[in-house]
């Protein structure tokens, strides 16, 4: 009996098409986690030389530190793209995605690809050290803890900038925007990669938390956190 191998191989693309669309990738916390850092990053580094905004300074600081303590929370316990497990992986990995970036044709990661994952490491660890030194710079050591926060931030613009930069090459490269996809939480993927839940109730539970967290430090609650 004759098999007709034109129309197999019609329909094996066909359902290659159907399985193929808009995911949802990025959950609702790992979106208000990262577009609330740069907002705490940008005031902090704004009013980091005026004594007047010093309360916003420290403010924006602690806040930085405790956005970042939930995400490495959530790198455990959240969603399949927003875990540490999913993204993290060795430098031979990591090496090899780079390589690739060389031939204009790297591979396709549906979430964090290894050389970008490697500078959110980088920036969720200078991120903790510029809180804890900050902090410190208030103590009788503060020159010391002031000048090496201030060493430390500068380290961390420079892992930022390069952050930046493999964003806007990664978006040409595979041709989709990257920082549109951490606003709507959408790429283009096999519909079976997709996250089935956005988790709503965690991202409002989060914006709760900050918000409680803001109230407590500028009515002076917090008095150990604050000069």
């Amino acid at each position: 009996m004759a098999i007709n191998t034109a129309n197999t191989s019609v329909g094996l693309n066909a359902q290659s098409d159907a399985v193929h669309g808009r995911i949802l990738v990025w959950d609702i916390p790992t979106r208000i986690f990262h577009w609330s850092l740069v907002l705490c990053f940008v005031i902090a580094y704004l009013t980091s030389e005026s004594e007047r905004w010093q309360v916003w300074h420290v403010t924006a600081g602690y806040t930085f530190g405790m956005l970042l303590l939930f995400r490495l929370f959530w790198g455990v316990v959240g969603t399949r793209y927003a875990r540490f497990s999913d993204f993290v992986q060795g430098p031979k990995q990591t090496m090899r995605y780079l390589s690739s970036l060389l031939t204009r044709h790297p591979h396709h990661y549906v979430g964090h690809n290894p050389a970008g994952a490697w500078a959110i490491i980088g920036m969720i660890g200078l991120g903790l050290l510029a809180v804890l030194t900050g902090w410190a710079s208030f103590s009788d050591y503060g020159d010391w803890f002031g000048e090496l926060h201030e060493g430390i931030v500068n380290v961390l613009i420079l892992v930022i900038a390069i952050h930046i930069g493999g964003v806007l090459v990664s978006s040409v490269l595979h041709r989709e925007n990257l920082v549109r996809s951490m606003v709507h939480g959408c790429k283009q993927g096999n519909l079976l990669d997709a996250i089935r839940y956005p988790q709503w109730i965690v991202g409002v539970l989060l914006l709760v938390g900050l918000g409680l967290f803001l109230w407590a430090l500028l009515s002076s609650r917090l008095p150990a956190l604050l000069p």
